[in-house]
């Protein structure tokens, strides 16, 4: 199986690190994000550090477990998280969790972004779950997004924020951009405007059909009638 080696992971999270902060997907030490490097290796971002500040050198290497193998920081208690969803999915190679505002807003009010109105967000996303509250920290957490692995490109977290994955790096970022646009996009037209125009159950059809020719291997199904 293909990994990316350690030296591109490293840039790749720091430079993901620094998108999320400018956007304002994380504020203060929010957020994590992890590379997968091999079978049991994965290089993730350190707990207790801004993602818009992190250095090469802050980065820690745990295996599947989250035994620290390389690194003098301590990971995330959230990393739990990451290394469940790459058990469950060995294709996955990377993770990105977040608390994009309008997301997190979703995520809060436990609605899940799921109308058919975009044909990119048909394709790239389809619909987005949220998955049950769970205590930070916990096995709850890892528990939660579980059964979502192999059916989704990601969730919102009850009360929490959100989270994507892909099987490369900035993929798994670009998701999170299109999660929040999406969500905004909602947002905007049925909180705000009152009016949504949906798709056809046909033209969803269409554009779920269109998604190997987009590279997406997975993804949800919106709501449909």
């Amino acid at each position: 199986m293909n990994y990316m080696d350690d030296k591109a992971a490293k840039k790749a999270i720091i430079d993901i690190g620094q998108r999320m902060y400018v956007r304002g997907f994380v504020a203060a030490n929010d957020g994590n994000i992890s590379v997968r490097v091999g079978d049991s290796e994965v290089w993730a971002t350190p707990t207790g550090v801004s993602k818009g500040y992190m250095k090469k050198k802050m980065l820690v290497k745990v295996d599947l477990d989250g035994n620290v193998l390389e690194g003098t920081y301590r990971p995330s208690s959230e990393l739990k998280m990451h290394l469940r969803a790459y058990r469950e999915n060995g294709a996955l190679r990377s993770v990105c969790h977040a608390h994009p505002p309008i997301c997190t807003s979703f995520a809060v009010a436990g609605i899940p972004l799921d109308s058919p109105i975009l044909a990119e967000a048909v394709i790239t996303l389809g619909d987005v779950p949220v998955a049950p509250y769970a205590e930070l920290g916990t096995e709850a957490v890892p528990e939660a997004i579980a059964p979502y692995c192999h059916t989704h490109n990601g969730v919102l977290l009850g009360n929490h924020g959100a989270v994507t994955w892909a099987e490369e790096p900035y993929e798994a970022y670009y998701r999170l951009e299109s999660m929040e646009h999406y969500a905004k996009i909602l947002l905007i037209t049925d909180r705000l405007l009152g009016a949504q125009n949906r798709l056809p159950d046909e033209q969803i059809d269409r554009l779920l059909a269109m998604r190997e020719k987009f590279g997406v291997t997975q993804g949800g199904t919106p709501r449909r009638g």
